[in-house]
């Protein structure tokens, strides 16, 4: 069972889970008899629980219960090199559900991995759900995702200087896999000219000979 937000949780609310907790039973609304339940419990939230116990707001002995394996998870911000993966996965999905082909521009890359993300995941998903929406063409553009460029405060040109080598690396290895190494299907699909992607695969040290596909024995093809 997952518990989402469980620091929202009513004092009220929390007698009866810990109840559950230690017991190991339910009774159903209007019912008599006293249920067991063999079940794992898994809770979330995003406060610190230690501080809203200290305020009175979350009860110490239910967070001792609770408390037996603890995961923390930084905010997507922090992990800049899941962005774009969770990114592609949520786009293919809805490139599937609206039935259309698209992916991210290099420029889209870019703001997705220069962006706060205060609504963490969540927040990427309704973004990449949207610009699947409201895309016109193929490439989904930084305008397409919602994002302001021009109020992009002064510290992140910076972050966006530090990530692009990483971000450019990224969607010229999708895009070879995707194309199986076909330098031409690989530049069009990334919307540059054939010696713009070859400029881009030696400034990164890439070799279009060397570079392995999935597999013991595919290569990428050089044209």
């Amino acid at each position: 069972m997952f518990l989402d937000e469980i620091g929202e949780m009513s004092l009220t609310l929390q007698v009866k889970l810990l109840r559950f907790l230690q017991e190991r039973e339910i009774e159903r609304i209007g019912g008599r008899e006293r249920i067991k339940v063999d079940t794992r419990v898994v809770a979330a939230t995003n406060k610190d629980l230690k501080t809203e116990i200290a305020a009175g707001r979350f009860r110490e002995d239910l967070y001792f219960r609770l408390s037996v394996v603890n995961i923390t998870l930084p905010p997507l911000r922090e992990r800049g090199e899941d962005i774009i993966l969770l990114a592609n996965a949520f786009l293919r999905r809805a490139s599937e559900e609206h039935r259309r082909k698209l992916q991210f521009s290099g420029d889209a890359c870019l703001a997705l991995v220069a962006h706060s993300w205060p609504g963490n995941v969540r927040e990427l998903e309704n973004v990449v759900q949207r610009a699947a929406i409201m895309a016109r063409g193929k490439f989904i553009g930084p305008t397409d995702l919602g994002f302001d460029t021009t109020d992009i405060p002064g510290k992140e040109p910076r972050r966006l200087k530090e990530t692009r080598n990483q971000v450019e690396r990224e969607l010229l290895l999708e895009a070879l896999t995707r194309t199986l190494g076909n330098i031409s299907h690989a530049a069009k699909e990334l919307g540059i000219s054939r010696p713009a992607l070859h400029e881009l695969l030696e400034k990164h040290g890439m070799d279009s000979r060397t570079l392995r596909l999935p597999g013991p024995t595919q290569r990428i093809r050089h044209e």
